[in-house]
């Protein structure tokens, strides 16, 4: 199986979004190559997650997006890339993947990139405030690279990860689900995307040869999981046999005390704030440069928000 398929290559296998990736590509069939930093060697449980996936049948292969050599080494093994490195939480870090372009770039023989994005779609994201904007913007500048470089590619447009966003209700850093107060978001009418992590690694995998995702950005929309905040809380309720008490909060709220915030925490309240009180995940797949993964693989099998949500029961 091995000859006949795209040997893929993920870059930040053992974070949280990553080890789905693995996940994905081993389930089906990929030959799988993971990039992992000599420093990893001291995190046992880095460590014991990588030879779990060799184990497995992925093969590891030492290398860092500073040391160009080594990537490049890397890159003359395999047919595609996915790079899930460090997002939002680390400022400019998404800005380190210009050097996987330019070893890319170098190579000149992988087949398709997919780069570090996996939630809004930053093309679409323009508009946002600051201190969110500039992970959008450095997300541009890298697109933009690869653009420039001619290098094939699919963005992936993951929208919201069901661990961060609807495992608690969207209450911002909290990740169990509320049992007897939430808050609300404007009048919570705004429409989510919430997508299983999961899901986001099965679909992105299915991409990496798909024809009508080339040179496209994918954006993962479960229809069953485009739901305001009320209907996620509704659906809760239903599970718990219990209505919540909603304490709704206005724009103004929301924003105000931000300047007072760290900035870590300040990027998630901007980030809300365009998802629950702008809406800018309301919209529909229309320009040529996009596709649905629902209309691309309708019969797939993803976690609805309910099944979601019954694991917390």
């Amino acid at each position: 199986m091995e000859g006949t398929k795209d040997r893929v290559l993920i870059i930040g296998a053992t974070g949280y979004l990553g080890r789905r990736f693995v996940k994905a590509s081993l389930a089906l069939g990929y030959p799988t190559y993971l990039l992992y930093r000599p420093e990893v060697a001291s995190d046992a449980e880095k460590v014991q997650m990588l030879i779990g996936f060799k184990m497995q049948g992925a093969h590891l292969l030492e290398g860092s997006l500073g040391n160009h050599e080594s990537m490049v080494s890397a890159l003359k093994q395999v047919d595609v890339v996915v790079s899930v490195v460090a997002g939002n939480h680390l400022r400019h870090a998404i800005l380190e993947q210009i050097k996987l372009v330019n070893a890319i770039k170098e190579v000149g023989t992988i087949k398709r990139f997919i780069p570090s994005e996996f939630g809004m779609d930053p093309g679409r994201m323009k508009h946002a405030i600051d201190p969110g904007a500039y992970v959008f913007k450095d997300k541009r500048i890298v697109r933009e690279a690869i653009e420039k470089a001619g290098i094939p590619y699919t963005y992936i447009s993951a929208n919201c990860c069901a661990g961060y966003f609807l495992s608690a209700l969207a209450q911002i850093l909290n990740f169990m689900p509320p049992r007897d107060h939430v808050l609300i978001y404007g009048d919570g009418s705004k429409k989510c995307i919430w997508v299983d992590e999961d899901d986001i690694g099965m679909y992105t995998m299915m991409a990496i040869n798909d024809p009508r995702t080339l040179n496209k950005s994918l954006y993962l929309r479960p229809r069953g999981n485009i739901l305001t905040q009320i209907e996620v809380v509704q659906l809760w309720e239903k599970l718990i046999g219990k209505e919540l008490k909603k304490t709704f909060v206005s724009e103004e709220e929301w924003l105000g005390n931000m300047d007072k915030m760290a900035a870590p925490m300040q990027i998630g309240v901007a980030h809300f704030y365009q998802i629950f009180y702008r809406g800018d995940l309301d919209f529909e797949v229309e320009s040529p440069d996009g596709v649905d993964s629902q209309d691309l693989w309708p019969d797939y099998k993803y976690v609805t928000a309910e099944e979601y949500l019954k694991r917390y029961v």
